[in-house]
C-alpha cells in the first residue's frame, strides 16, 4: 500500500484492509480480533477500521499492534449507508432474481407445450375423420392418412416427456428459491446497511509498516454444551462438543477460534451478607385512650411526649437495615481466572446466519462401574446407570447428551456441571435383558379376634432374572406405607430377603447380585390394623 499523503500536520484517514483472524466465543457474546497492515510516514495518522458490526460493544474496543507509533486515541462511530455491504445476502439475492427469472421462463415454456399438445390434440382429431372418409370412400390404402397420424402420435409423446421435464424443473426451482428466501430471513440483521467504524489516531515516529489489531465484544453470539455419551464394556467415552451460534452482522472465516466459560461483564462484583437479625416479639401497645386521641385533634390541648418508643425506632431500624440492597446476591460471577479456554482441533468457520455450528472441545474415557436399578411399585423396567469418576482435567458444562450403547443410540440425558474428580451416576435407558415382575400373591381383608379394628395384608413377589451375557448388580427399591395416624398401624408380615437398606419413609433397598442366567426373588408382606370406625385413604394393592 503507498505511503499515506500528509495534508499540513494529519494525513488523510487511511481505511485499513483488516480481516478477521481469532475469535473468542462466551456463553453470551464473543470477543473478535481483526489484524491488518498498513504503510505510514511520520507524523500523525488516522486509520480507519471500517464495515464493523452494529452489535460492537463500544466500550469494549481496544487496539493494539507493532511498529513505530503511538496510539492517541479510538473513536467508533456509525457510518450510515445507502445500501447494505453484506457480500454474502447480495449474492443470495442475485441468485433469487436469477431463480426467478428462470421460473418465469420455465411457466412461459409450459404455457407453451400446453398450447402446443393442445393443437396436436385437435389436427388429431381431423387426421381421425380423414382417415375414416378415406375407408369409406374404398380407398384401402390411405397412406397419407396413417402417416399423418403416426407423425401426430410421436410429436405428442415428445410434448408430453418436454412437460414433465418442465414440472420436474419447476419443482427444483421453486425449491431453491424457497431456500434463497430463507438464507435472506436467517441474515436479516445483515441486512442493515449502516455499519460501524473505529478510528485510530497514531503517531508515528518514523516510515514503516505498522501492524494494527483490533478487538472487541459483539452481542449476539454464544456458545452452549452437547455430548455424546458411549458406553463400550466399562469404559465410558465423553465427547463433549461445543455448539456455537452467531447472529452478529459479521461471518467469521476460518481462524483463531476459541471457546471459554467466562462471562465478560460491565461490573465484577462478590457477595457481601447484610447483619442478620433476631429477636423476641414485642406486644402491640395498648389502644389508644380516647381523650389522647382527642387531645391530638387540631386545636386540641398538645400531649406531652412519651418517654420512649422501642417498637417504632426497632421497627424503623429494621426498615432502614431492608431497604439498603443485597447487591452481592443479585448474581454469580465468573472472573476469567477462573475460566477455561478451550482452542477446538479443526478451524469452523461460522457464518451470522443463527444456525448452529459444533466443534469438538474434548473427547475424554472414563472408567464406569455399571448397575442397574428398578422400581417395579412404579414400572417394571431396569435402568442401566454408571457411576463414574471425571478424571479427566476437565470441568464439563451442563448439557444435552446423546446416549450411545456401542452403535445404538438409546436417549437423551442431561449433564451437570461435572468438575474434575467428581463422582456422578448416569441414567443409561432402560435393559430389555434383564427382566423385572412384580405381582400379587396375597390379599385378605378381614376383622381381628378380638375388638373391632379390622386388619389389611398383602403380599407381592418380586422376580428379576438377568438374561444379560455377563453377572449383574440390581438396586431394587420398593415401599410399605407410613402411617399418620395413631389408629392406623402399618407392620412388616414379611419381607424376604431382609433389606440391604430402610429409609425413614418406608423406602426398602435392596441390592442382589446375578450372574447371568439367574433368578432372584423377593417377598414383601404388609399388614395394616384399622381402628374402631376408621376408613383408611391411600392404600394401594
Amino acid at each position: 500500500m503507498p505511503l499515506a499523503v500528509s495534508l499540513g500536520h494529519v494525513a488523510e484517514p487511511v481505511i485499513i484492509s483488516a480481516p478477521v483472524v481469532a475469535v473468542t466465543v462466551y456463553p453470551d457474546r464473543a470477543r473478535i480480533t481483526r489484524r491488518g497492515r498498513v504503510d505510514l510516514s511520520t507524523g500523525e495518522h488516522r486509520v480507519v477500521f471500517d464495515d464493523l458490526p452494529l452489535q460492537l460493544v463500544t466500550d469494549s474496543v481496544r487496539v493494539a499492534g507493532t511498529g513505530p507509533a503511538t496510539v492517541l486515541g479510538v473513536d467508533v462511530a456509525r457510518r450510515y449507508r445507502p445500501r447494505t455491504t453484506d457480500e454474502a445476502a447480495e449474492r443470495l439475492e442475485e441468485q433469487l432474481r436469477g431463480a426467478r427469472a428462470e421460473l418465469a421462463a420455465v411457466v412461459d415454456d409450459e404455457a407453451v407445450a400446453g398450447e402446443r399438445l393442445e393443437f396436436l390434440t385437435r389436427l388429431g382429431r381431423s387426421a381421425t375423420g380423414a382417415f375414416a372418409r378415406a375407408l369409406a370412400a374404398g380407398d384401402r390404402e390411405p397412406a397419407a392418412a396413417v402417416e399423418l397420424g403416426g407423425a401426430l402420435a410421436d410429436q405428442q409423446t415428445q410434448v408430453r416427456q418436454e412437460r414433465r421435464e418442465l414440472a420436474e424443473r419447476k419443482t427444483r426451482l421453486e425449491e431453491q428459491i424457497a431456500a434463497y428466501v430463507r438464507g435472506l430471513e436467517a441474515r436479516r440483521r445483515q441486512r442493515d446497511p449502516d455499519r460501524q467504524s473505529a478510528s485510530v489516531a497514531l503517531e508515528v515516529t518514523a516510515d514503516a509498516t505498522v501492524t494494527l489489531e483490533l478487538s472487541y465484544l459483539v452481542d449476539g453470539a454464544g456458545w452452549h454444551s452437547a455430548y455424546d455419551v458411549r458406553l463400550t464394556d466399562n469404559t465410558l467415552k465423553v465427547t463433549w462438543f461445543g455448539v456455537i451460534t452467531q447472529r452478529t452482522g459479521e461471518d467469521w472465516p476460518e481462524c483463531d477460534l476459541r471457546l471459554s466459560t467466562a462471562r465478560p461483564s460491565g461490573e465484577v462484583i462478590v457477595p457481601e451478607l447484610q447483619p442478620w437479625y433476631l429477636d423476641r416479639v414485642r406486644p402491640l401497645p395498648p389502644p389508644m385512650p380516647l381523650a389522647m386521641a382527642r387531645s391530638m385533634a387540631p386545636g386540641g390541648p398538645p400531649m406531652p411526649a412519651p418517654a420512649a418508643a422501642p417498637m417504632q425506632a426497632y421497627a424503623a431500624a429494621v426498615d432502614a437495615e431492608m431497604a439498603a440492597p443485597i447487591t452481592g446476591l443479585s448474581a454469580a460471577v465468573e472472573q476469567g481466572v477462573t475460566a477455561a479456554t478451550y482452542q477446538p482441533a479443526r478451524p469452523v468457520a461460522v457464518p451470522a446466519d443463527g444456525g448452529a455450528h459444533r466443534a469438538t472441545v474434548a473427547v475424554v474415557d472414563l472408567d464406569a462401574v455399571l448397575d442397574y436399578l428398578t422400581a417395579p411399585v412404579r414400572g417394571a423396567e431396569a435402568h442401566l446407570r454408571a457411576v463414574v469418576t471425571n478424571t479427566s482435567a476437565h470441568t464439563l458444562l451442563p448439557g444435552l447428551a446423546a446416549v450411545f450403547h456401542g452403535g445404538d443410540f438409546i436417549g437423551s440425558t442431561a449433564l451437570s456441571t461435572w468438575a474434575p474428580g467428581e463422582e456422578v451416576e448416569l441414567a443409561l435407558g432402560v435393559d430389555d435383558r434383564l427382566r423385572v415382575e412384580r405381582e400379587l400373591v396375597r390379599r385378605t381383608s378381614s376383622k381381628a379376634v378380638l375388638g373391632s379394628s379390622r386388619r389389611l395384608e398383602t403380599e407381592h413377589r418380586i422376580t428379576i432374572r438377568n438374561h444379560t451375557p455377563r453377572a449383574a448388580r440390581v438396586t431394587v427399591l420398593d415401599q410399605i406405607p407410613v402411617s399418620k395416624d395413631p389408629d392406623i398401624t402399618v407392620k412388616e408380615a414379611r419381607v424376604e430377603p431382609a433389606p440391604s437398606e430402610r429409609g425413614d419413609l418406608g423406602v426398602l433397598t435392596w441390592v442382589l447380585d446375578l450372574e447371568p442366567g439367574a433368578a432372584r426373588e423377593i417377598l414383601l408382606g404388609i399388614r395394616v390394623e384399622l381402628g374402631r370406625g376408621v376408613e383408611v385413604v391411600g392404600w394401594r394393592e
